[in-house]
């Protein structure tokens, strides 16, 4: 079980790059979006910034533990899913989550629309905690920021359907999500700054290169290659 958390933290960390065009602009935002008293006090902006993404990795363990005991679930009903066809289509996934960062696979995108009526439901929510002032309003809105669709979470969420556990899908997909906390956070505190240099082709191509390469691990894990 450790190897699947460092799995998940790892490709929450690699794919923060991509990260950067979506949630990075909102996390940038949500910083200017705050009061001048707010943003001119470190310790404040940085508490703000951390409630937000709380909430967001929160809603992403949610998920995990969702679809992991929906499946264990379902098995109960029609038979044990094979665990080996289940990490290799997630090594799949994430080969396609590597090209589609290193910019050779852009038409990954369009799994992002499978979770579009579930955010049309979720947006008008997220728009009525706005302007934040306060940090459970903040918690909230980043609650509701974690079920923004993305390519790169559905990912992460295909391979906790191997776990067959809503504990360990949750476990997992809480790593992934503290995975991606150092870039969003960053970016969160210091905006443009950091963006602007983590955009650059040959950092994206580095980091979805990184991910291709641990495509394997998932299928390693699920034969018994670590513990």
């Amino acid at each position: 079980m450790p190897a699947e958390w460092t799995v998940a933290f790892l490709l929450g960390l690699l794919s923060s790059t991509h990260c950067l065009g979506m949630c990075g602009g909102i996390a940038g935002a949500l910083t200017f979006g705050l009061s001048t008293k707010i943003r001119q006090r470190a310790p404040r902006l940085m508490a703000y910034n951390l409630a937000y993404n709380s909430g967001r990795i929160t809603s992403y363990a949610v998920a995990g533990a969702l679809v992991a005991a929906g499946t264990g679930w379902l098995g109960g009903w029609v038979g044990t899913p094979n665990r080996l066809v289940m990490s290799t289509l997630g090594a799949l996934f994430l080969v396609a989550v590597g090209l589609h960062i290193a910019g050779w696979f852009p038409r990954f995108s369009r799994i992002e629309s499978l979770g579009r009526p579930l955010w049309r439901r979720l947006e008008p929510h997220g728009r009525r905690l706005l302007p934040v002032q306060r940090l459970p309003q903040a918690w909230l809105f980043g609650l509701i920021w974690g079920w923004l669709p993305c390519g790169l979470v559905y990912s992460a969420l295909l391979y906790s359907l191997t776990t067959e556990s809503a504990w360990r899908g949750g476990l997992f997909m809480l790593f992934f999500g503290l995975g991606t906390l150092p870039m969003l956070f960053t970016v969160g505190v210091m905006a443009s700054r950091v963006a602007a240099a983590l955009r650059r082709p040959y950092v994206r191509r580095a980091a979805g290169l990184m991910i291709v390469a641990l495509a394997p691990v998932p299928v390693w894990i699920t034969q018994g290659g670590v513990a």
